[in-house]
């Protein structure tokens, strides 16, 4: 029976009102599906225009020591060779290799209204003049106030005749894969561009201790280093760092650095203008299910001691083989995180670790000390006493070479780069495919820091024993990170 169909009366008819009940809950469930399923934007315009004065394009300045001749862009010999040397120094200048100043472009966004603005490391380091750029057009110098290596951040500072618009950062916890978030910033040069798409994953760990990344596709090319990335609610969530690419442009995976990851670090570097990471003291490495069973774990949780070196964990009396399973409250997983919430908790804190130790729980009290102040922040690979000698080998289809105070100089690197220098392609190598040239510097192998050709041969050594087929490598071209995944090739 339809509801029309039903007699009315002026008094209270029972069938009548039931209908009506039914009707009207019908429509409330209808509306509520339909709005979750109209959950994605029809537009990001409003909240374009609403973040648009808060980011900014970051052009440094950099003076380099300059060069002559073709460089490698021809053959030397070659017939043309001569033309290219004119062509790099048109008015033949005897002097041509006298320093030059060398730009690149990047990114950033204000974080208040006073002038502090946060973008990636990588984009000022060894700037010389950084200049801000706003979206009125109008322009700034900018002062370095502090980096962070570690987590790729830098915190400028401008003064202005008036308050500016600035972002705030949202908690980057509460994101979860499949919400929208929209990029911000200086792609290729062009300025001012958005982009938009979803958190494709969480928790990505990359090259770093310190590692969140949330993983995006929304498109991030060279020059969006810096930028933020927003949730719905114009909250930055994120700080837009690198690509994993095989060509150099954006494929649809882009990382960006955890806004409760940034925060920590902006805080300290406006407070102190460096970094003030607590230390435990204590080398440790992941359980194994074999050495779970050997020391009668019940689970793989946890971080076991390799040794104890003098610090805090050996002046609380932590000994080697010790199994950390908490720390200050917190459970520890495995050594990424432990080392994360060690170093997010505040130096001089006196913290209660938990211990598994011969099968029975131990609780330690230990006063944390300063990471940056010990010669464990500095990477075992950098604590060797001698360095390779200059040398070059074809590996994967790249000639390298470890980075010299020449190669530096050619190359406009600071005098702090490290890493290998690629100084030929092979045009038929997969390597040549997905964009590597020469100039182009790997950092890092199978998610640890290379420095010699050794270096680079054993994380391709250990990769192809684990029975990986290729390996992610970190490539910086003028100062701009990516990921690029090379095929190991059979012995």
């Amino acid at each position: 029976m339809k509801p029309e169909n039903l007699s009315v009366t002026e008094g209270a008819n029972p069938v009548r009102l039931f209908w009506l009940a039914t009707i009207s809950a019908f429509m409330i469930v209808s509306q509520s599906v339909m709005a979750q399923a109209q959950s994605a934007p029809s537009s990001f315009s409003s909240l374009a225009e609403r973040v648009s004065p808060s980011v900014v394009n970051i052009t440094t300045s950099t003076m380099v020591a300059g060069r002559t001749g073709p460089q490698g862009i021809v053959p030397e010999g070659s017939p043309f060779e001569d033309f290219f040397r004119e062509f790099q120094n048109p008015n033949g200048d005897p002097e041509g290799d006298r320093p030059r100043r060398s730009s690149a472009l990047g990114s950033g966004f204000v974080v208040s209204e006073d002038g502090y603005i946060v973008t990636n490391n990588h984009v000022i380091e060894g700037a010389d003049e950084i200049t801000i750029e706003f979206f009125s057009g109008k322009e700034l110098d900018a002062t370095l106030v502090g980096t962070d290596p570690n987590t790729d951040i830098a915190l400028l500072k401008v003064e202005a005749d008036e308050p500016l618009s600035f972002v705030k950062f949202g908690n980057s916890d509460d994101s979860k894969v499949g919400d929208w978030v929209m990029a911000m910033g200086n792609p290729l040069g062009q300025g001012f561009s958005v982009s938009a798409g979803i958190v494709s994953a969480r928790n990505r760990a990359l090259s770093g201790t310190y590692d969140d990344y949330i993983q995006t596709d929304a498109a991030i090319n060279r020059g969006n280093s810096g930028g933020p990335l927003f949730n719905m609610n114009g909250d930055v969530i994120g700080v837009n760092t690198a690509i994993l690419s095989p060509n150099g442009g954006s494929i649809g995976i882009g990382f960006s650095m955890a806004s409760n990851v940034v925060t920590k670090v902006v805080d300290q570097l406006k407070q102190f203008g460096e970094t003030r990471r607590g230390w435990l003291g204590v080398r440790i490495q992941d359980v194994t299910p074999d050495m779970a069973e050997a020391t009668g774990l019940a689970s793989t949780d946890g971080a076991m001691v390799s040794d104890v070196p003098d610090g805090p964990a050996k002046d609380a009396g932590m000994k080697s083989g010790d199994v950390i399973v908490s720390f200050d409250g917190k459970p520890v997983t495995d050594t990424r995180q432990l080392v994360r919430i060690v170093g997010n908790t505040e130096v001089g804190k006196a913290v209660r670790v938990v211990v598994n130790r011969n099968g029975n729980t131990e609780t330690l009290l230990v006063t944390l000390g300063r990471r940056e102040e010990t010669s464990e922040a500095v990477p075992a690979s950098q604590e060797q006493s001698t360095p390779e000698a200059p040398a070059t080998k074809d590996i994967m289809g790249l000639t390298l070479s470890p980075l010299t105070a020449e190669l530096r100089s050619e190359l406009g690197l600071a005098e702090s780069a490290k890493g290998l220098a690629v100084t030929d392609v092979d045009p038929a190598s997969e390597a040549y495919e997905k964009g590597l040239r020469e100039g182009d510097v790997i950092t890092e192998a199978g998610q640890a820091e290379v420095l010699s050709l050794n270096d680079l041969e054993d994380k391709i050594s250990e990769a192809r024993d684990a029975g990986r087929k290729s390996i992610l490598m970190l490539v910086r071209r003028g100062g701009d990170p990516r990921f690029v995944a090379l095929t190991i090739e059979d012995n």
